[in-house]
């Protein structure tokens, strides 16, 4: 029994959330939402909510225990990019790329 959850669009590069949701996956629920909640970073606290989601599912609309569930797949993917330009030096035209994720969690019951 599997169930996901997915965040778009959310404010923060992919790289850097990539690091953290490297820690979850393969994990069981509990002990992941212990790994997010000792984190210290904003992509720790968006990964969480996702996953509570995920979990939430999981229950809500397959009758699943939450004590067997486990992360069977969790990806972070680049959503688009705003591209802000400012004046640099030299006349020229510098830019700032602000990177979006979306974040999909797949939960399921470990047999």
């Amino acid at each position: 029994m599997e169930a996901k959850a997915i965040a778009k669009g959310l404010r923060i590069s992919p790289i850097r959330t990539r690091i953290t949701i490297d820690l979850i996956r393969g994990k069981n629920v509990t002990e992941a939402l212990t790994i997010l909640n000792n984190v210290n970073s904003k992509s720790a606290r968006l990964i969480k909510k996702v996953l509570d989601s995920a979990i939430a599912n999981a229950v809500n609309n397959n009758g699943a225990d939450a004590a067997t569930l486990f992360v069977k797949e969790a990806r972070v993917d680049a959503g688009p990019v705003m591209k802000r330009h400012f004046f640099d030096s030299r006349s020229h035209i510098g830019h700032r790329d602000h990177r979006t994720s979306h974040i999909n969690i797949v939960v399921a019951t470990r047999n």
